[in-house]
């Protein structure tokens, strides 16, 4: 195991201290292997399983004391196993976060409590205990020697006097055999491994580009690449990711799914955790398996694109085998294009070639390829269908045509590319050129740009009166149109605005920050000025007594902040407690109700920390500066401030950082709820939406919702629903809504302001985010009798079940849920039934979300219940029982519990009850067992009960082992459990094996105690399992006697 661990396993650099092991396909496979070979040790090899390391493997682990149960001794802060060695020392003993244990059979059973967090813990393991053999067997075993051959540990074992000789031969042997599989396995798995490089996986995007677009018939919508900047060698990812090997980032977006993130890297192709934010930094996660390229990795995610993708495979490959030809035949042709041009031809290709190396010295002051493809971009877009059709058009004719391209045709184009690259030299060459060059390169590039490369210069080389008529002359552009904005950057202008901040002189600086703040809304000019150190210096800004200058500072932070690295810089210089230090200047008085007592420039200087502070609390790290910089108390004075520019990005800041649950704290601490509230009834759109988005984030707890409701917020939001022009308002409102809806006693008040009718009206033609919000509203309202009605009666249940058919997650969530809850009452459910609800909600099991999947099964409860003939409709789905079972091997406890909770329900009928019995049921309900989860417990007790039912169903639980676990379920502190596992027991009592099981495992003691239950059903299960115990007792002493 060591070598393969030293050569095989893929580490990081060591730097200080260890290597930690990579993330990567080849380490999960290694790591899966060595926890299958330990938990399948303690069976095959029970003797040697026995056996005490010599020292024990020691990390820290992220198991809590509650997964150690029978077998350990559990206190506070620590658990330790009952079984121990010679000198009654614990094998396993665990001081959180610290655990050692010091042989096989206590790995095994820690892997079995570990569940799903197995592998992060087998990888910790590996990681503190470089060389674990040398640790089990003792240190001159130590395989990171360069000895450590099997012939010499075997030679040193039988050297040894050691009484345990013959154990350590055989786990010594037991250990070389997981070595050889571990480095076999791995050879394979290097073997397997796809080698993509930026040629063919660029190839592939442009074929595909090719057969995308509006129609059924084209194989995407469309495919772009996150960033247009390519690099020389072909990459279009950041270096600092090109060193891991990944070439590029594309959005694609097929016909029947949602928008995916791919990387493209040297590995494969894999889906990322797409795009963090509205500036467009990427998630770069792997967040499913490596695919060998993009079409089989987009065949596998859409089933529209293999469908089209299939029909015209043809084309694609004809496609692709032009792309190749016309590649091989463009270097044949640059190879002898020397030799084909006259004198003149090359004498005047000779200019052009110098012109062009001056051009790339000149570099900062020519327009880049990215500000180009800006330049008349209105233009450009409208005649885009058009260019089109002839693109189409070329490539119906070339593959029509069977002749290879000439070679003249090849010469021109290689000349007319020289001849574009001569027409974006800087102004200086421009004389040197023809007049066509010139005249041309003025049709592509606005006379801004030029102006804008002039006024640079002045403020390169001019003194300081120069330099303010120069940022005054600047000013004077329109610098919010993209073409100035990147000419500015494009020229070198950047550099100079940001070191002119450098300077003592004040009107520099405000000149500078004024054309910076208005530039860096474009996403690309925010990351240039992070790039070139401009956010420290504006931080330092924040300092100056100047409020002119702390105010334009602040804006501009705002603007640049919208991207992770630029929040992380600000926090990182300090900028986030000197804004908060500016919301303290506009508090000059103990009243700050009275606008009179502000300084106009003091609300302004506040406004703008507020609104940087409102850009940087997007990243949760930033929220706990604010709040430790003593952020929330000055955020709640500005909030009782009636300058509605004000209460707009404080209201904003709230809003992003409520969602923490020390803001949560806070914000009630500070009575902020009542100012929410109040601004509710503000006639600025923007001040409600923030305001009902900020409650919606709070009202998570229910103190919350009551504050809400006893400050009459809910009659507000209510009005409010009747708006319906304003998408984003109504979102926060139904948000906030919904949130509320928690609370019974805020569906009443709903329901009194006709609420409930307006959420049903909205449950057409609407966004998804509206419908996500209004769908949740209506699941909570759902949960009362008289709301069911009032949605039945306004026709609500159609739209409803409609939206079963959506790809949107958390949609489909509220939707199940809410049609679940009018499944109750019998006259929606028979609405439901005819309009086929039941089986999309069947169909919703086979969603790839365990959410969505677990909401589905606990809606089909209800509908199994109060469906008239539950029994055959269940059975008219075809496939559906065994859908239902084999849910059962899911790894997601919300699932599992939902679809017990199913079963339970399915297993009433008889026929039903023997069709999935078939399925395997009781197998897999007896994996299930040993579970520490109180909720799946419950439901995993009843399935049992009931299934109990059926056959030999009891006789097959007990072989199973089943019944020991379920005694254990006694031990909770859940009555619901306590009920479930009581019933479930009594039918397995049935059985005289399992009694004896439950006797031995102590279950009479336990059950003795819920005898005397207030719960009727409980006493009748337990005195009823104890009659059935105590019968065979009797039973047996008297076949004893006789």
């Amino acid at each position: 195991m060591g070598v393969a661990l030293t050569k095989s396993a893929q580490w990081t650099a060591a730097g200080y201290g260890t290597g930690t092991l990579e993330i990567t396909p080849l380490n999960e496979a290694i790591l899966k292997e060595i926890i299958m070979f330990v938990e399948s040790f303690i069976y095959k090899h029970p003797k040697e399983a026995k056996y005490v390391f010599v020292e024990p493997l020691e990390w820290k682990t992220s198991l809590d004391l509650s997964a150690f149960e029978s077998g350990y001794v559990v206190s506070e802060t620590t658990a330790k196993s009952e079984e121990v060695d010679k000198n009654g020392q614990p094998l396993l003993f665990l001081s959180v976060p610290q655990i050692k244990i010091r042989s096989f059979g206590q790995l095994s059973h820690f892997l079995f409590m570990a569940k799903d967090a197995k592998l992060k813990e087998a990888q910790a393991c590996i990681e503190a205990n470089r060389d674990p053999v040398a640790k089990i067997l003792g240190s001159e075993y130590n395989t990171m020697k360069e000895d450590s051959t099997a012939l010499n540990i075997l030679d040193k074992i039988t050297k040894d006097d050691d009484p345990e000789i013959e154990i350590k031969i055989k786990i010594a042997m037991l250990l070389k055999q997981l070595d050889l599989h571990l480095l076999n396995h791995s050879l394979k798995h290097i073997s397997l491994e796809i080698r993509l490089n930026p040629v063919s996986v660029k190839k592939d995007i442009e074929l595909l580009k090719r057969f995308s677009g509006k129609g059924e018939q084209t194989v995407l919508e469309s495919i772009e690449y996150t960033s247009d900047y390519e690099f020389s060698n072909g990459c279009r990812a950041p270096p600092w990711r090109q060193i891991r090997g990944e070439m590029c980032y594309v959005m694609v977006k097929p016909h029947d799914v949602e928008t995916l993130c791919v990387t493209c890297s040297a590995k494969g192709v894999f889906l990322n955790g797409g795009k963090t934010d509205d500036e467009g930094d990427i998630d770069y996660e792997r967040k499913g398996e490596i695919y060998k390229d993009l079409v089989t990795f987009l065949k596998e995610k859409s089933a529209k694109f293999s469908e089209n993708m299939s029909k015209h495979v043809i084309d694609f490959k004809e496609e692709q085998k032009e792309m190749d030809q016309l590649g091989e035949a463009a270097k044949e042709e640059a190879g002898t294009f020397q030799k084909a041009i006259s004198g003149s031809d090359k004498r005047s290709l000779e200019k052009n070639q110098i012109n062009f190396g001056k051009n790339q010295m000149a570099k900062r002051l020519a327009p880049s390829l990215n500000w180009k493809a800006t330049v008349n971009y209105k233009d450009k877009s409208s005649g885009k269908d058009s260019q089109e059709e002839k693109r189409g058009g070329k490539l119906e004719s070339r593959r029509k045509s069977s002749a290879p391209p000439g070679r003249a045709q090849l010469l021109r184009k290689s000349v007319e590319r020289i001849e574009e690259i001569s027409d974006s030299s800087s102004e200086s060459e421009e004389n040197e050129e023809t007049p066509e060059h010139r005249q041309e390169a003025n049709a592509d590039l606005p006379s801004e740009y030029w102006q804008i490369q002039k006024l640079v210069k002045y403020l390169k080389g001019g003194n300081q009166t120069a330099t303010v008529i120069a940022l005054c002359s600047m000013r004077d552009f329109n610098l919010a149109q993209e073409t100035c904005q990147l000419a500015i950057r494009d020229v070198g202008g950047l550099e100079v605005l940001i070191n002119l901040l450098d300077t003592d002189e004040v009107k520099c600086k405000i000149g500078s920050l004024k054309i910076l703040k208005e530039i860096s809304h474009n996403p690309q000019i925010r990351r240039s000025i992070v790039d070139l150190g401009g956010l420290p210096i504006m931080v330092n800004i924040l300092d100056s007594p100047h409020k002119s200058l702390k105010c334009l500072a602040a804006e501009t932070i705002a603007n640049v902040a919208k991207f992770r690295r630029a929040r992380q810089v600000v926090r990182k210089h300090g900028g986030i407690t000197r804004l908060v230090a500016l919301l303290d200047c506009a508090q000059s008085s103990a009243e700050p109700m009275q606008s009179s007592l502000y300084e106009a420039r003091d609300v302004e200087v506040a406004r703008c920390g507020a609104l940087a502070l409102w850009s940087c609390s997007k990243s949760y790290a930033n929220k706990e500066a604010i709040r430790k910089a003593g952020g929330i108390p000055l955020l709640a004075r500005l909030l009782k401030t009636s300058h509605e520019n004000m209460l707009i990005p404080v209201v904003g800041t709230l809003q992003e950082c409520a969602s923490e649950e020390n803001y949560r704290a806070a914000i009630k601490a500070e009575r902020i709820i009542e100012n929410l509230v109040k601004n509710l009834s503000s006639e600025n759109e923007q001040l409600q939406e923030h305001c009902a988005m900020a409650i919606y984030q709070c009202a998570e707890d229910e103190e919350t919702r009551d504050l809400v409701r006893l400050h009459g917020g809910l009659k507000p939001l209510a009005s409010l629903l009747n708006n319906t022009d304003n998408k984003e308002r109504l979102a926060a409102v139904t948000g906030a809504i919904w949130k509320c809806s928690i609370s019974k006693e805020n569906v009443t008040k709903f329901r009194e302001y006709k609420a409930i009718e307006t959420l049903v009206g909205l449950l057409t033609d609407q966004p998804e985010e509206v419908l996500v919000n209004v769908v949740g509203a209506l699941g909570e309202c759902c949960q009362e009798y008289e709301n069911r009605v009032i949605i039945r009666k306004c026709g609500g249940i159609q739209p409803l079940v409609n939206l079963l058919v959506g790809i949107n997650q958390a949609l489909l969530v509220n939707v199940t849920k809410a049609v679940g809850a009018c499944a109750m009452e019998p006259e929606s459910m028979t609405i439901i039934d005819r309009l086929d609800g039941v089986r999309l909600l069947w169909s919703l099991l086979k969603n790839p979300h365990p959410d969505v999947k677990a909401s589905a099964a606990w809606a089909l409860c209800p509908c199994i219940q109060n469906a008239k003939d539950a029994g055959e409709m269940v059975r008219s789905f075809v496939g559906g029982l065994e859908l239902v079972v084999n849910l059962l091997k899911s790894d997601n406890k919300e699932v599992l519990a939902s679809v017990c909770a199913a079963i339970t329900n399915i297993a009433k009928d008889q026929e039903n009850l023997a069709v999935i019995t078939d399925h395997g049921v009781v197998p897999l309900l007896s994996k299930l067992a040993n579970t520490n989860n109180d909720k799946l417990r419950r439901h995993l007790a009843e399935a049992i009960s009931r299934c109990c039912m059926w056959g030999r169903n009891r006789v097959a639980f007990g072989e199973h082992k089943a019944v020991a676990p379920l005694v254990r379920y006694l031990k909770s502190n859940d009555t619901n459990v306590h009920r479930a596992t009581a019933q479930a027991l009594y039918q397995l009592s049935e059985d005289a094996d399992n009694c004896i099981t439950m006797h031995e495992n102590g279950a009479v003691k336990l059950l003795l105690a819920m005898v005397g239950s207030p719960d009727q059903e409980l006493q009748e299960a337990a005195a009823g399992c104890i009659s059935n115990i105590r019968r065979l007792a009797l039973a047996t002493e008297k076949a004893r006697y006789t």
